[in-house]
């Protein structure tokens, strides 16, 4: 097996120690580079040695990415087969059988899971998968094998529109490629109903990441008004409303996904409780500041404003400006909930942009909480982009 793989090399000035305690990635710059390793086809298994031809792991080589080689496998003597991606699958699916009682959740995070550039999320039998690298993509009916080894008969979702793909060259094209879907899959968390449209909805048609963080901030909501701006499907006002809210507001730019919250709000019971605005987040809290409208809790949950490193400046000014909109809405001794989902901001420069808008919102308040992804979306020890989601939960004088 070892002699039908292609050999990097890492540089001579470069130390591959890093890579051998865990860190998940080679770079451009650590390998050596030439004619030979630039016609290596993107996507490629290969073994990545030292300067002295040891080797060090089996990895995913692009030769058109900053990121060369993905590190899959320690042993060189293993096959990175369906034999291979069900064994990973199954360690998986342990850890979350034992966090949730039912089939719905994150089954696959990436570079956490071992499976660096896949993500796949469970809906009872359905399975969404993203496969946002070259290597996964190309392995696309071992995995599918190797789905059905782990779990059965069960329907599988191609969703190709992460911007990813388009980094590593990959089309957009999704597809179902087991079963059927008929329609929005309806989802149970934190008391509430939500619908996932799987097919056609953003990511994968649901965020769980968010799911310890809509049960906090429901906790905070009993008897209160909810503002959920930028709400999606309705995912912190519809556990609101579940937690003892009296009333809740989502404002989000995209019609479907608003229909898709007013079907969880009808199939959780709230609908009369319920109220949707769709337009432009920033220009709807402009028109109910106008209103003199105030809330017991106000939730920001944008996209994320800064994706990327080039884009960081002018992301932590828009997070600056939603928590100075946002405060400017909550009542007093009310929650104010801001939350970030850029891999590019941290929590210090997200919580330094937020506290700024609060301030010049001349709003003061104390942190009561600080929230992250579930335990579905695990973080690689090695690699701070995991743990990408921020929440700060804030109540205001």
């Amino acid at each position: 097996m070892t002699d039908q793989r292609p050999e990097i090399r890492f540089r001579p000035n470069k130390s591959p120690q890093r890579v051998r305690h865990g860190f998940p990635w080679a770079y451009d710059n650590e390998i050596v580079t030439d004619r030979r390793t630039k016609k290596i086809p993107a996507g490629t298994i290969v073994d990545l040695l030292d300067t002295d031809k040891n080797f060090v792991a089996q990895g995913a080589f692009h030769p058109g990415s900053k990121i060369a080689v993905r590190m899959l496998e320690r042993d060189r003597s293993k096959a990175v087969d369906t034999a291979w991606l069900a064994g990973k699958l199954a360690f998986a699916k342990d850890h979350r059988e034992r966090l949730f009682a039912a089939p719905f959740y994150r089954l696959i995070h990436a570079e956490a899971d071992g499976l660096p550039g896949l993500i796949i999320d469970r809906f009872g039998d359905v399975f969404a998968v993203q496969p946002n690298a070259a290597w996964i993509d190309a392995l696309m009916d071992q995995l599918v094998d190797a789905i059905e080894q782990v779990f059965g008969s069960v329907t599988i979702i191609k969703n190709a529109s992460g911007r990813a793909r388009g980094l590593e060259g990959l089309s957009d094209e999704s597809e179902v490629l087991r079963g059927s879907v008929d329609g929005p899959i309806a989802v149970q968390m934190n008391g509430a109903t939500y619908m996932a449209d799987v097919l056609g909805g953003q990511k994968t048609g649901l965020f769980y990441d968010q799911r310890p963080n809509h049960g906090f901030a429901a906790g905070l909501a009993k008897g209160g008004e909810v503002l959920d701006v930028f709400s999606h499907v309705g995912g912190f006002s519809l556990a609101a409303l579940a937690g003892g809210a009296a009333s809740a507001l989502a404002v989000d730019g995209s019609a479907p996904a608003l229909e898709l919250a007013e079907q969880g709000a009808k199939a959780s019971g709230f609908s009369t409780q319920f109220e949707t605005r769709k337009g432009d987040a920033f220009e709807v809290m402009t028109a109910l500041a106008a209103e003199n409208r105030t809330f017991d809790l106000v939730v920001c949950d944008p996209p994320a404003f800064a994706p990327a490193k080039p884009a960081l400046h002018a992301g932590l000014r828009a997070y600056e400006k939603v928590a100075r909109m946002g405060a400017a809405l909550v009542k007093p001794g009310g929650y104010l909930v801001l939350c970030s989902c850029s891999h590019a901001a941290d929590l210090s420069s997200f919580r330094k942009a937020s506290m700024t808008g609060i301030g010049k919102g001349e709003r003061v308040g104390q942190i009561i909480h600080t929230g992250q992804a579930g335990p579905d979306h695990p973080v690689h020890p090695q690699l701070a982009e995991t743990a990408y989601l921020k929440s700060l939960f804030l109540r205001l004088q």
